[in-house]
This record gives structure tokens, sequence and C-alpha cells, in this order.
């Protein structure tokens, strides 16, 4: 067999093995993501939270990952991946006991955003690794299983939260980790094997930092938009991320080794399928921090009963994952993108029209499991041509994207998703005490309009209101989350037309690919063909 089947069809030694190490060790991020949803209306009663300090808790760790994952990918690349995977795993230890037992909620979410940085170093590299070891369709394979068991593992967080909730305390469920990471830990210490197709270039550090100040400026400008006598804060957070972007772009065109080459990343199916990502990973977390929060606000659920209900979600994801790879190599990318936006676009439908104060758990259910079946179909394909699209040396630009779609994905939809449920929340809610003609004080109007929680406190406060206040708010958080399911519909209907305008189609594809391919064994004649074929452990 010649230096170019081999590479077409290269795995590592103890390759399930390998490839479950590195599951594990992405799992750990990606409960991390989801513990928090279904612990929020606990958090919020607990510390009496606003719902801008709760939205902040959930895309904390999002906004940590995301800010991040380029700069750290390319340190994995440069110093070793293994190093960084393990010290992300161990580091992940301590971010999550001080979630745990925070005494504040700022705390809490000064916790989650170091245990997303701490994720920034495991995370990236769990991608890159499969990149470096496994080429052809295997590395399909590979991807198609991290990406579908990752979704699943991170809707089953809901579920495994709402156990813990069950019997312990809201700090709970940010322990649910540590049996997993130390388990993950151990395993890639014996299998992950370490310094493959690594660089040898210096880090462009300068862009790192820009990198981090640009994604960080973008998400909180966000989150802060909705919040009164916050709006100076939101658009001088908003000035910095765009001044922060000019001076990335500025940077990685002068940098001799640029931390993020804007060539690689003008090719088609490279931009085309980091922006479909971010919409498909983001339409999921989106729909699970504002369902969570649904399904105990609205419908009365436990804690255990809303972890329960996203189980279809998580069942799809797997159960499609594989297929998706099996398309992806029949019918490409482009077709399997569009498929699974179709299923995310239902689902939100589902939710916008099925959504009510009193909907049975059938209509709950099917929303989640068309999301799934979405996530599911193009979870695969976002990813896989993300690494198809870049040379091996540089598998953390390719990883640190992926990974942006999912956690720069998370934390902009759960941002846009977070605002627009708390103006939504807040307009419905002002509406109906304007309606009902009672006097209510500036200061008891602003808890019952500040978040559901804020209302349910001032119905304790006054039980004989207490079933109208409830009702009102019932309703009120009906209405915001419709405009949030309106804003999913609308980022899909926008990616659909970008897949369906500048993805090349299969055949086209492929020869971009294989041509890419070429071009950058010819830049690296010095990387052996073979090389990933049976690499060992370290």
């Amino acid at each position: 067999m010649n230096a170019s089947a081999d590479r077409t069809a290269s795995q590592p030694q103890r390759a399930g093995l390998v490839l479950t190490a590195l599951i594990l060790v992405a799992a750990v991020a990606n409960l991390n993501l989801a513990v928090a949803n279904v612990a929020l209306p606990s958090i919020g009663e607990h510390f009496d939270s606003s719902q801008t300090a709760l939205d902040l808790v959930a895309v904390g760790y999002s906004l940590g990952l995301a800010c991040s994952v380029l700069w750290l990918g390319a340190l994995g690349d440069r110093y070793g991946r293994k190093m960084m995977l393990l010290a992300g795993t161990v580091l992940a230890i301590p971010a999550s006991l001080l979630a745990a037992w925070a005494p504040s909620d700022v705390v809490l979410i000064v916790a989650r955003i170091g245990g997303g940085f701490a994720a920034g170093m495991a995370y990236p590299t769990t991608l890159a690794l499969i990149t470096a070891l496994w080429s052809g369709p295997g590395r399909t394979k590979a991807i198609a299983l991290w990406s579908g068991l990752g979704g699943a593992i991170a809707a089953l967080g809901p579920l495994a939260s709402g156990l813990l909730l069950e019997h312990f305390w809201w700090g709970s469920v940010f322990l649910l980790t540590l049996p997993l990471a130390v388990v993950a830990i151990v395993m890639a210490v014996r299998l992950v094997p370490a310094h493959v197709n690594e660089g040898t270039e210096p880090v462009d550090n300068i862009g790192g930092i820009l990198s981090l100040v640009l994604v960080g400026a973008l998400i909180l400008s966000i989150n802060f938009a909705p919040v009164p006598d916050k709006g100076t804060l939101s658009i001088g957070l908003a000035v910095v991320a765009v001044a922060a972007l000019a001076l990335f772009y500025l940077r990685q065109r002068r940098a001799s080794n640029p931390l993020y080459d804007l060539d690689v990343a003008a090719r088609p199916p490279f931009w085309v399928a980091a922006c479909a990502g971010i919409i498909v990973f983001g339409s999921l977390m989106g729909a699970m921090f504002v369902g969570q929060q649904y399904l105990q606000n609205v419908l009365g659920y436990s804690t255990l009963d809303a972890g329960l209900a996203i189980l279809p979600a998580a069942f799809c994801m797997v159960l499609v994952a594989p297929r998706s790879a099996k398309i992806v190599e029949a019918r490409g990318a482009r077709f399997t993108l569009l498929s699974g936006y179709v299923f995310v676009m239902l689902g939100f439908l589902s939710m916008l029209l099925l959504w009510k104060e009193d909907a049975s758990y059938w209509k709950v259910g099917l929303g989640y499991a068309l999301v799934g079946i979405g996530v599911g179909l193009a979870g695969t394909p976002a990813s896989h041509s993300l690494t198809g699209s870049v040379p091996v040396r540089r598998a953390g630009m390719a990883s640190g994207t992926a990974d942006l779609q999912r956690d720069l994905g998370g934390a902009f939809m759960q941002s846009i998703f977070g605002a627009l449920l708390t103006a939504g929340y807040a307009s419905a809610f002002a509406s109906q005490i304007a309606e009902s003609n009672r006097q209510v004080s500036d200061n008891i109007a602003g808890q019952l309009t500040k978040s559901f929680d804020g209302a349910e406190a001032i119905a304790q406060e006054y039980p004989q209101y207490s079933s109208q206040i409830t009702a009102a708010a019932k309703t009120s958080f009906v209405q915001g989350d419709q405009w949030a399911y309106l804003a999913g519909i609308g980022a899909v209907l926008l990616g659909a037309v970008v897949v369906a305008r500048f993805f090349p189609r299969f055949e086209r594809e492929q020869e971009l690919l294989a041509a890419y391919q070429a071009e950058d064994m010819g830049a690296d004649p010095d990387i052996p063909a073979a090389r990933t074929a049976s690499p060992s452990p370290a």
C-alpha cells in the first residue's frame, strides 16, 4: 500500500479505547455546559438573582471556553496537545468545587467562567487529536461519534442534574463531572498518544489575547443589552469587541505565524461550516436554556421531570449521528447540513406554536426530538468540513473553530435567547400591570418584571394576590420565550441560505478537499504521509 493510501485509512493503535478516552475528556466539558440550566430556578431563588445574573450563570462556561479556545488550541499544537488535555481536565476539578459552594451568584459566575477556561485547554485538543490520529472515512466516523455522543451527553446533563436536585442542594449539579474527570484523566494518561503532528512555530500570543477580548466583550455586550441602566456598558463592550476584531484581523494579516490562518479560513468548506455549526449547536444550547426554565416555571415540572423531558433530544442525537457520517460520505456535507437545518427549524416551530401554559408532554418531547435530529444530522458535517479543510499541523485551528461552533454558538444563542426572554418577559408583565389598573410601587413593579423568580418572591409576600401574580408571570414568560424561538427560526433560516448559496456541492467539495490536501502536503514535504497510522502512546 502506498503512502497516500495509508493516509486515507490511518488510525491509531487501540483506536476504540483512544477514541473513548477523548470522548470522556470532551464529556467533562459537554456536561459542564449543560448542568447549570436545570438548576437556574433553584439558583435564582437561593441568591434572589436577576434574570441577567441567571443568564450569565448559564452562559459563563461557554463564555470562558469560547474566549480561550483558539489561543489554547494553538498552544496545544505547539507545546503538546496531550499536556493541554490533561491540564485542562485537572483544573476543571477546583473550578467545579468553587461553583458548588459559591457564596454568591457573582462568585458562581466567576467559577463558571474559570471552568470554561479549563475546558478551553482540554476540549479543543480532543478533536485536534482525532484529526491528527485518524484520516479518511475512519475520521468521519470518529467525528460523528465525538459529535453525537458529545451532544447527547450535554442533553443528558439536565436529567442527571435533576436527579441530584431531588435530594441535594443546587450546588451539587456542579459536582456531577468530578468522577468522570478522574476516569478521563486516568484513561488519557494511559492511552492517548503524545506529540503527533504538532507544530514547531512560535504561537501568536498577541492574537490570542485579542481573540479572548473580542469574544468576551461580544458575549457580555449581548447579555447586558436588555438590562436597565446598563445600556452604556453594553455599547462600550460592543465598541471594544469591534475594535478587537479590527486589531485581530490586522494582526493575523501581518504576523509571520498567525494564530488564525485567514487564507485557510477563507476556504468555502471551512468558513461556511463554521457559521453553520454556530447556529446548529447554538440552537441546541439555546433551546435547552429556555426550555428548562419553561418546564419548571410555567408547566411546574420538578427538576427530575424537567431533566427527563429532554431525553428525546439525547436519544435522537445518538441515533442519528452515526447515520449522519454515512450521509456525509455518500451525499456530501452540504446536503447533510441542510437536512439538519430543516429539523432544527421544525423543532423551533413546534416550540413556538405548541409550548403554551398548558402544553402536554408530547408537545414538549416533539420539540426536543426534532432539534435532536437536526443537531445529530448537522453536527458531523459541520465539524468534518473544518478538519478536512486545514493541514494537520494546524489541527488546533480546526478544532478550535469546531469548539467555537459549540461554545460561541452556545454563548451567542443563549445570550440572545436570554436577552429576548428578559426583554419579552419584562414587557409582557409591565403591560399586565398597566392593564390591571392597580397601584403598584416602582420597587414591586421592578421585582415583578425582573424575572420569574422575582415575581414568585412577591407572590409569597402577598398571598392574597399569589394566584394572580403567578398566572401573570407564567403568561409573561411564555410571551418572552416566544421572542426567543422566533429568533431561533430566523437564525436557522439565515444559516440555511448561507449553506445553500456558498457551500460547494458534493462533487466540487470532494475536488476542493483533495486540492487542499495536495497543497498542504506540498507546503509541508517533511511530514510523512502515513505518520498518523500507528503512533505510540507516550
